[in-house]
């Protein structure tokens, strides 16, 4: 497997390329990502949304456009391609496959699996490929994603970590800002991060 990222826009949110069996996948990508992608593919089979926020689904439309693969967001933010919750002018884009919570996908023989951490958004989730996870704006480096926006949830948040922390599994952690970390590093302050949540 390997794995390209390049962070887009103002928000410097990673957009990924993942290539398995020269197959590329597409995960979030954000604004300005076309060109990028366009120069760093070669068989693009489908783009993958860890959730429904305006900078990880920004170039939807136009990769979709582009290269005719269909998009896949999990099914509790699809509504956040047509009206973005946080007032941006995103392109509308519409989603080819609703992933149900913690769903597994075999896509042209790649397994992918989903893993729901709702809590930033209603929808947010992981995307879990062989010991890889693109989590998104659920965990980062030392961090962890906002949960005061519209249709966000401290209580989902807290559960989602709780949820997080029994995982015994190690995986490489590759969010969607900032730089990558291991799931084994992000369980040692997630009691830290369960009770700030719980006291803001």
């Amino acid at each position: 497997m390997e794995i390209k990222l390049q962070p887009m826009g103002a928000t410097q949110t990673n957009c990924y390329i993942v290539t398995v069996n020269n197959k590329d996948l597409i995960i979030d990508p954000g604004m300005g990502a076309m060109q990028w992608i366009r120069d760093n593919t070669s068989n693009p089979i489908a783009i993958l949304n860890t959730h429904g926020h305006f900078d990880h689904v920004w170039s939807n439309d136009a990769v979709q456009n582009e290269f005719n693969i269909p998009l896949y967001i999990p099914k509790d933010d699809s509504f956040m391609l047509e009206k973005c919750p946080l007032g941006q002018n995103v392109p509308i884009s519409t989603a080819d496959y609703l992933v149900e919570d913690d769903e597994k996908l075999n896509i042209q023989g790649i397994e992918i699996q989903y893993r729901k951490f709702a809590g930033h958004t209603p929808g947010n989730s992981i995307i879990e490929i062989k010991d890889v996870w693109f989590s998104g704006d659920f965990l980062f480096e030392q961090s962890i994603g906002r949960w005061d926006f519209p249709f966000s949830s401290g209580e989902k948040m807290v559960k989602s970590l709780e949820k997080a922390m029994k995982i015994e599994s190690d995986f490489t952690i590759y969010p969607g800002h900032g730089m990558s970390t291991t799931l084994k590093q992000e369980q040692k302050i997630m009691s830290y991060w369960i009770e700030t949540v719980k006291s803001s």
